[in-house]
């Protein structure tokens, strides 16, 4: 009998235990994440389970997938955004995050993981490798609790390892001794992206950090196609300055021709990653991996991708492989890890050897470098990687150079090798940025459709007292390099829009930027205002612009002259836009120029700037402009 009672006991609590495991459901959760007043997906939003280790990140359409038991709280963060706290209750679940742009001078969500400002500062003003050891070793060993982020103070401008260059800031020149004004157009946007990743850790940027026209060109402006034979078009708007009402301000936008992705010429990608130590932080070499698997998704049959990977020494991890073997492509980016020193310079040549081999005639062959920038071994001083890339920029293979991490970062050394690689420069924050650059703006960024591109602009010193270029520093060219076709200048890719601000003194309105003496041995002009050789002229100024075709050594020029009426009182939404974000970029910069800038002033061009923005990249830099505005005060 106590047998049998024993027995009937231990089978009513296994059926028990079993019945409390049974009720711990696991299912797959199928969750979108979108912007609570916008409905708009975020990219790049980290989705944890709460007291477990599984998470995952949302994708380019803030879809994700995770597995979590009914009753378990999905735990959800993204810059800018209020955490949020989600119970499971079904497989489909959308999670709608409120705006939080006030508080970002004191919250970073860094990912899975809860740090302190003390547990990183220590970290972040370290040298070299040590700089990565310690500051990874902190958010790593954070990842393993809950979504929080690091504390800043307002004000604060955290000690990095970083490397910027400088450039003396564009003075104003006299038309009727100086004339003329060349540059190379700039399509590289990096200073946006890594100027927000440090706002968003609550820091102003440094001022060498801060190039205004790669701030202005991160945009998308309105400009008509090209309708002749040439790859490119011009347009021009002026109108009265808002930081000094007495001048008058150009925009000056050009467009390149649109070409839809499926019609695009077949690629030769080398991806060179540096798998070196300095890149073993979540926020590069995984963020890497993340970036290539974007990437890949849309690659063609007809396409090809090789890998190439540095750290003390350089080597081959993929063959050439065809575009839709996709499953290869991505097995080897899987199992990349980092560790070693930084070969940089001994990757560069590997990979030009391996797209040489595979080289397509009438195709697109481009290395896409992605790095910190941190190279140590082998050839890594500026000068150094400068001759190096120039004695490759005729091989017919272009270079794009993606900078990831923070901390020693070395935008100086990215800068020098996509100009003088014939490419482009973009900074890689986050997912959301990788998917604007490699997947929403595939054919500007990985297809070039003309080459050494090159403008000057000849004021009118009879309607223009003096001028200066607002920014683009460099990018600055001598006169004479506008018609010399070996020098080099910047690239365009297809569908790309790039756009130049000159902030133009008109004659009669007082310079007070300085001068000079009058000049004693010069004649003297019997009249304080110059007078045109040409008195039927009224031209303000003329535009030109040189460009080559990408197999091409020989420049074409296009001339288009912008007559002195032409000014208007209602500038379109995207000029009031580029002259916020100038604005902005002039305070960030504490510019001799500023004139009466100001964050409001700022703020104001912003939301009449802001028409049709399909991605919300407007509306994002508007809330930086807010949080820097707070961290000022």
């Amino acid at each position: 009998m106590k047998t049998l009672k024993f027995k009937l006991a231990f089978a009513l609590s296994l059926l028990l235990i079993i019945n409390a495991f049974g009720n711990e459901k696991m299912i797959t959760i199928h969750g979108t994440v979108v912007d609570a007043k916008t409905n708009e997906a975020i990219i790049g939003a980290s989705i944890k389970i709460k007291g477990t280790r599984s998470s995952t990140v949302s994708d380019f359409e803030g879809k994700f997938t995770i597995q979590a038991e009914i009753g378990k709280k999905i735990q959800t963060g993204y810059v800018g955004y209020k955490p949020n706290l989600t119970t499971v209750r079904d497989s489909i679940i959308t999670i709608r995050l409120e705006d939080n742009s006030e508080e970002l001078n004191e919250i970073l969500v860094i990912g899975y993981g809860t740090a302190t400002r003390g547990a990183c500062s220590s970290s972040i003003t370290t040298k070299s490798n040590s700089i990565n050891s310690q500051y990874c070793g902190s958010i790593n060993n954070a990842l393993q609790g809950s979504v929080v982020g690091v504390n800043f103070n307002q004000n604060n401008n955290a000690s990095y390892d970083e490397e910027y260059s400088n450039y003396k800031e564009n003075r104003f020149m006299t038309s009727k001794e100086q004339p003329l004004s060349t540059f190379s157009l700039d399509i590289d946007a990096a200073s946006y992206s890594n100027m927000r990743r440090i706002i968003n850790q609550g820091s102003i940027p440094p001022k060498d950090a801060v190039r205004i026209e790669e701030l202005i060109n991160y945009f998308s402006y309105h400009y008509p196609n090209p309708t002749g034979t040439d790859p490119v078009s011009i347009s021009n708007e002026i109108t009265s300055c808002p930081w000094d009402n007495s001048h008058k301000l150009i925009k000056i936008g050009v467009k390149a021709c649109e070409i839809p992705s499926e019609t695009l010429p077949a690629s030769n990608f080398v991806f060179l990653l540096d798998v070196s130590g300095s890149m073993s932080c979540p926020n590069k070499l995984p963020l890497v991996k993340s970036s290539i698997k974007l990437l890949t998704n849309n690659l063609r049959k007809k396409d090809r991708v090789a890998i190439v990977v540095y750290a003390g020494a350089a080597g081959v991890v993929l063959e050439s492989t065809e575009g839709t073997d996709k499953q290869k492509i991505l097995d080897a980016v899987e199992h990349l890890q980092a560790g070693g020193s930084t070969a940089g310079g001994e990757g560069i040549e590997l990979a030009y050897q391996i797209a040489q081999k595979n080289f397509i005639s009438e195709g697109n062959n481009r290395i896409i470098l992605c790095t910190d920038g941190d190279f140590n071994v082998g050839v890594s001083s500026n000068e150094g990687l400068e001759s190096l890339i120039e004695s490759k920029r005729k091989t017919g293979i272009f270079l794009t150079a993606l900078g990831y991490g923070m901390g020693n970062y070395k935008d100086s050394k990215l800068q020098i090798l996509a100009q003088k690689g014939n490419g482009n420069h973009a900074y890689i924050d986050n997912i959301q940025e990788a998917n604007k650059v490699l997947v929403n703006e595939f054919g500007s960024t990985m297809y070039t459709v003309a080459k050494d591109v090159k403008l000057q602009v000849e004021f009118n010193p009879q309607f223009i007292n003096a001028y200066r270029l607002v920014g683009y520093e460099s990018r600055l060219l001598n006169k004479e390099d506008f018609n010399d076709d070996t020098k080099d200048a910047g690239e365009l890719g297809a569908g790309h829009t790039v756009t130049a601000l000159y902030e133009l003194i008109p004659v009669g309105v007082e310079n007070k930027y300085g001068g000079v003496d009058p000049l004693k041995y010069q004649k003297k002009e019997n009249s304080t205002t110059y007078k045109s050789t040409d008195p039927s002229s009224e031209e303000l100024l003329t535009i030109k612009l040189r460009y080559k075709t990408p197999k091409s050594n020989t420049s074409e020029k296009i001339e288009v002259p912008i007559m002195a009426n032409v000014m208007t009182n209602q500038p379109s939404p995207d000029f009031r836009f580029a002259m916020g974000v100038a604005m902005f970029g002039q305070l960030l910069k504490n510019s001799d120029f500023k004139g009466s800038a100001s964050y409001d002033k700022v703020l104001e061009e912003l939301n009449q700037g802001l028409g049709e923005d399909s991605h919300g990249y407007r509306r994002e830099f508007t809330r930086l402009v807010e949080s820097v505005k707070q961290l000022s005060k």
